[in-house]
């Protein structure tokens, strides 16, 4: 995707119109039910359960209006000590440190957790808070197979108790205006293709040190310090790509197309990277989805000029949602598109660490540029956990929900299998 200033000039000013807001009111839009002061019944005693790039990052997007950090639990202890230093650095108090979630929960009294654990640990870490009455906000994807995603879906409801999945596009501004004045009244028309991209230049290897020399992870289900540290290339902890970057894609375009895909085939392959990684380093996508309409997904390790974007094809119009802070709109025989860039406001290098989120930073020439329109991207994250406190105190609905999240996985699941297997397999839950 490579467009002119020009186009991205006209791109953008469709959208800002069609969407029927300015920019000051696009970046309120979607938050008008979370109250910025104190919630009624004050904040939520929670915890945190994962403290590495992704958890570092919540931990830094919880408005203390909101949320009361009571403990951080991490299999590594550095992490959680740096969790712990960093809360201490923004002026709150330090919470108590754990290896153990079991032991946490049964020493803290807590109402909720934040779960940012390795994928293959969700379904395990979620289903025992439940269990124990904790509301649960659990990472991407939802769980590494679809009979954990039931589990913890049945565990919620058996529990009665708030389950939301961290997919923060469905609390991003300028996806909610997208959805509300774009999709739903049917400025696109009919809608049979969606195309999504995320592609980055690098190994998604981490060089991380052990917190001591005879650290041992295999108590914690690891043989070695490498499986721990980089478990996102192994099949027993990882989906791989699609599960760590197309999940937050294919939700969004179950939620454009209002269905879920019914078969998938797909390629993947280690192209680059032949460093004793399982998981693909390319990977490319189709999902069917009824009435013949396709969604296709495209990550590769490679090369980063596409950066990563959702590209919405309708009959009478294209919506292309770019790095989740730039949003183009073009009428069928237009010339092209424009940009609402975001400039990330970061005040804490710790809690700013979301892997997911550095690794894409380096977009090259498809990465935003600062604006006039600069705003907070990490905002959605902010909104997504203090939503999620305000369904724990009032039920407001949430905004995406576990059974949401419980079809992207699935999709998610289902492609790998067609990667692995080389041929059409059917989607389900």
């Amino acid at each position: 995707m490579n467009l002119t200033p020009e186009q991205k000039e006209l791109g953008r000013r469709n959208f800002l119109v069609r969407a029927g807001v300015g920019v000051p009111a696009l970046a309120a839009f979607g938050a008008a039910a979370v109250a910025r002061g104190p919630l009624h019944g004050g904040p939520v005693k929670a915890a945190l359960i994962g403290v590495g790039g992704e958890g570092k990052m919540l931990l830094g997007q919880c408005e203390p209006n909101h949320i009361s950090i009571q403990a951080l639990c991490d299999v590594n202890p550095l992490h959680a000590k740096q969790g712990a230093d960093a809360l201490v650095g923004l002026g709150r108090p330090r919470p108590r440190e754990y290896q153990d979630w079991k032991e946490m929960l049964a020493k803290e009294s807590l109402e909720a957790v934040i779960i940012a654990s390795p994928l293959w640990t969700h379904a395990d870490i979620t289903v025992g808070c439940l269990e124990a009455g904790k509301h649960v906000l659990c990472e991407k994807m939802m769980a590494w197979d679809v009979a954990g995603t039931q589990r913890m879906l049945e565990a919620a409801r058996k529990n009665r108790k708030v389950l939301e999945i961290g997919y923060q596009r469905f609390y991003n501004p300028m996806y909610q205006a997208a959805y509300e004045n774009v999709i739903k009244p049917g400025v696109l028309g009919d809608v049979y293709h969606i195309r999504l991209v995320w592609h980055r230049n690098g190994s998604w290897r981490r060089d991380e040190k052990a917190p001591s020399a005879n650290y041992d992870p295999s108590p914690w289900g690891y043989p070695d310090w490498e499986h721990l540290v980089n478990w996102r290339l192994y099949w027993k902890y990882s989906q791989g790509l699609v599960a760590e970057l197309g999940s937050h894609q294919v939700a969004i375009a179950n939620w454009v197309l209002g269905t879920t895909p019914q078969t998938v085939h797909a390629s993947g392959v280690i192209a680059r990277y032949k460093d004793g990684r399982e998981v693909p380093d390319h990977i490319y996508v189709t999902w069917d989805y009824p009435e013949d309409r396709t969604v296709t997904f495209s990550s590769i390790q490679s090369n980063a000029f596409d950066n990563y974007y959702e590209m919405i094809l309708g009959t009478k119009g294209t919506l292309i949602l770019s790095a989740e802070s730039e949003a183009y709109l073009f009428h069928e025989g237009e010339d092209g598109g424009a940009a609402m860039s975001v400039t990330p406001k970061t005040g804490n290098a710790i809690l700013d660490a979301s892997a997911s989120r550095v690794a894409s930073a380096s977009g090259g020439a498809g990465a935003a540029k600062a604006s006039s329109l600069a705003a907070d991207s990490l905002n959605p994250y902010r909104l997504e956990i203090s939503h999620f406190c305000a369904a724990v105190r009032t039920g407001i609905p949430l905004l995406c929900g576990p059974e949401r999240a419980q079809h992207s996985a699935a999709a998610c699941i289902h492609a790998n299998e067609a990667v692995k297997s080389h041929r059409l397999v059917t989607v389900s839950v």
